[in-house]
């Protein structure tokens, strides 16, 4: 039997839909060990590419500074049917720069805690940047899957 993988993938609107609605960004970096280091971050997309920001010593960013190999997930759906997802694996680009973190960090408020984005950068919210790392995940393959386009035949 052929593959129906090119049947069930998202579009390019439908990823970029995804991206912009879904919530939790699963992110898998290669932890000191060779294991995959895997955590859930909250992101958002800024010209097409997916950004979040954390601790520049946290281990994603050890992670990314020894080797930036990243792969990072978003899932939805529980019956089979309606399992929905997208996988990027690329390079996660560390940027370290405390008015672009702040500026990611106010996204992310905006994005989940509808906090309105700030018009200037208040000195708290440098001070709390300059403690952060942007990662900015460049993509080198992405696919994805919709079981609803399969319309009940599996």
């Amino acid at each position: 039997m052929p593959s129906r993988r090119s049947s069930i993938a998202l579009t390019a609107e439908e990823q970029e839909a995804f991206l912009r609605d879904s919530w939790t960004l699963q992110v898998a970096s290669i932890g000191p060990k060779g294991y995959p280091h895997l955590v859930a971050m909250w992101y958002v997309v800024i010209d097409g590419l997916v950004h979040f920001t954390t601790f520049g010593k946290s281990q994603k960013i050890l992670n990314l500074r020894r080797d930036p190999k990243i792969t990072v997930m978003l899932e939805s759906g529980k019956a089979y049917n309606e399992l929905k997802g997208l996988v990027i694996e690329g390079q996660g680009e560390l940027l370290e720069d405390p008015g672009f973190t702040a500026k990611v960090m106010a996204l992310v408020g905006q994005k989940y805690n509808g906090i309105p984005i700030p018009t200037d950068t208040p000195e708290a919210a440098l001070k709390v940047a300059t403690k952060r790392v942007v990662v900015r995940v460049k993509p080198d393959d992405i696919y994805s899957w919709d079981h609803a386009k399969l319309g009940g035949r599996y």
